[in-house]
């Protein structure tokens, strides 16, 4: 095929797929080298970067969008992990029956945030007070996680809301719960609290 203009030459189908081949002088010698070598194992530096149809991956774990370029006194400037996710939260001495249990959570970094709960059934049961409630992910091992303050409610049908508290300590993956249902703070939520239709919410947010 006789050499052509680059304007007379078709435009190529995109996106690319990576494998198509261009011609470079290296070493003083032409060689073929893939689109998708152009980068590979090099840093890219650009105005910015703007994704319409994909995603920014993180290939390697560990790695992330390092804001060192505007330090301060911290630590670290790598946001390096983001998830969120749906779990079942287990509540010590509560038999779901016909109820339902539920669980939420968004990791940012090394902070948690979980909403969970139950929704108290005609067959649920409780045998004993409400003891732990595990979490997803334990909590780290440092003074910080001491004394997180846990917020939350709980709905009787035909009487009202009621306040829960709760403090989770470190170094472990579950907490306990009190209330103000009565007018001294007992040290767990007591069965009597409960009757069908009854719905506990908690939140918190911790360090792992």
């Amino acid at each position: 095929m006789a050499d052509s203009k680059i304007s007379a030459l078709p435009a190529s189908t995109t996106p690319l797929a990576g494998t198509e081949v261009l011609p470079i002088v290296q070493s003083s010698a032409t060689k073929q080298v893939s689109v998708a070598n152009l980068t590979a194992g090099r840093a890219i530096s650009a105005a910015s970067i703007t994704a319409s149809t994909g995603n920014f991956v993180v290939g390697t774990s560990g790695q992330g969008i390092d804001f060192s370029a505007t330090p301060n006194t911290g630590t670290s400037e790598l946001f390096a992990d983001y998830e969120e996710g749906t779990f079942n939260p287990s509540f010590a001495n509560f038999a779901v029956g016909n109820g339902s249990v539920f669980g939420r959570y968004t990791k940012i970094g090394r902070i948690v945030h979980i909403q969970c709960g139950f929704v108290y059934g005609s067959t649920s049961s409780i045998t004993g007070s409400i003891g732990a409630i595990t979490l997803p992910f334990a909590a780290s091992n440092t003074a910080a996680n001491t004394f997180q303050m846990a917020m939350g409610s709980v709905f009787k049908p035909n009487v009202g809301w009621f306040n829960i508290l709760s403090f989770l300590e470190n170094n472990i993956a579950s907490l306990a719960l009190t209330t103000d249902f009565v007018s001294a703070p007992i040290t767990s939520v007591s069965p009597t609290v409960f009757a069908s239709g009854t719905t506990l919410t908690l939140a918190i947010a911790y360090e792992v």
